[in-house]
């Protein structure tokens, strides 16, 4: 799962990236170039560190967040972005919008002042409209074919719906983020890279003691966090011992990164479930919804293939209990089959035979 991380020049995206992966990736970048920097995070997890306490395993991995800081959007395109940036953002699952809030004397904003609200609304603005173009472009297209026969005429059909809906949809300048699609019309958008559907976040970068800015109803319609960008990368470059003594001069409990990071991970509507032992305590990632059988084939596609039952126990018992043993004991380790529903935090043991 890949979530980019977008916003106008001298936004501080950068910096935020720099922040996130303890980097010093330059902060500036030539103009009109595509960039694009890639880091794997770990997502932070109290619940993994307390696995770690209880079986002291040889490895600890936690689930991760892949963040792409991609460099070259700049809102003046009117909807044709071009196709190399295109490309880049059609591949991402999901988009981190790093808003400034900050003023700068020093650093200037591409639309002259600092306007939060305008900022979210001028991007919105921008995906709509290169999925608009993207959508009349396709549906110019399957009127042709349907024009000069040749192809399945039903089928054709149901295509002309599902993107004369979609052209309504965004003709009414409103994102498809909110519309629901059957499973067909789902195999008939994929790879497509319609960027209005996928989720947002917005990162509200402030300057040092900065309150964040009153969203109004922008606020309950995209999920929100706000950070000091700045402060936040110097932190992050610290040992862990200078960044634990910072942090509590300045009355900070955790790095506001780390909420950050577990709200991108809810936002690609992902959880975890957790394998642990000796060897190994581990994150796994999986979709909601996920069924027992299908979260096996994330750890080897063998368990999937030879499923036979899952050994669950929530990690709110598990901890309630002390020890796996103890848990057992008290009923709460129990056997699942494959159309089980995995919840977030359930510790699982495969049954297999292939």
């Amino acid at each position: 799962m890949r979530l980019g991380i977008i916003g106008f020049p001298q936004t501080g995206k950068t910096t935020l990236f720099n922040a996130l992966t303890r980097g010093d990736a330059p902060t500036t970048a030539s103009a009109g170039r595509v960039e694009v920097h890639t880091a794997v995070v770990n997502v932070p997890d109290p619940r993994v560190d307390a696995l770690a306490r209880m079986f002291n395993p040889r490895k600890t991995i936690y689930a991760k967040v892949t963040y792409a800081d991609i460099a070259g959007l700049d809102g003046s395109s009117g909807g044709s972005i071009s196709g190399v940036l295109l490309n880049q953002l059609s591949q991402m699952d999901g988009f981190l919008h790093v808003v400034r809030c900050f003023e700068n004397d020093n650093v200037g904003h591409i639309a002259g002042s600092i306007d939060p609200l305008r900022d979210i609304r001028s991007m919105e603005s921008e995906f709509i409209l290169n999925d608009l173009i993207a959508v009349e472009r396709k549906l110019e297209r399957l009127q042709e074919e349907r024009r000069k026969g040749g192809t399945d005429k039903t089928l054709n059909a149901r295509q002309i719906a599902l993107f004369e809906r979609l052209h309504a949809r965004l003709a009414e300048e409103k994102p498809l983020r909110g519309l629901t699609f059957s499973a067909e019309e789902e195999r008939f958008l994929s790879g497509f890279g319609l960027l209005s559907r996928k989720p947002v976040l917005l990162l509200l970068n402030l300057h040092e003691g900065q309150q964040p800015p009153d969203l109004g109803s922008l606020g309950e319609t995209f999920p929100w966090v706000a950070l000091q960008g700045q402060l936040e990368m110097e932190i992050a470059q610290l040992p862990p011992e200078d960044a634990a003594i910072f942090m509590e001069e300045y009355g900070i409990d955790e790095p506001g990164l780390n909420k950050m990071i577990r709200l991108s991970y809810d936002l690609l509507n992902l959880q975890s479930f957790f394998t642990v032992g000796e060897d190994e305590v581990r994150a796994w990632t999986i979709r909601r919804g996920m069924k027992a059988q299908e979260a096996a084939g994330v750890i080897h596609t063998d368990l999937q293939k030879g499923f036979i039952r899952a050994e669950v126990v929530s990690y709110d018992d598990l901890i309630a209990a002390g020890s796996m043993a103890e848990a057992r004991a008290r009923g709460k380790l129990r056997l699942e089959g494959k159309e089980y529903i995995v919840q977030d935090g359930d510790i699982m043991h495969v049954r297999f035979n292939v």
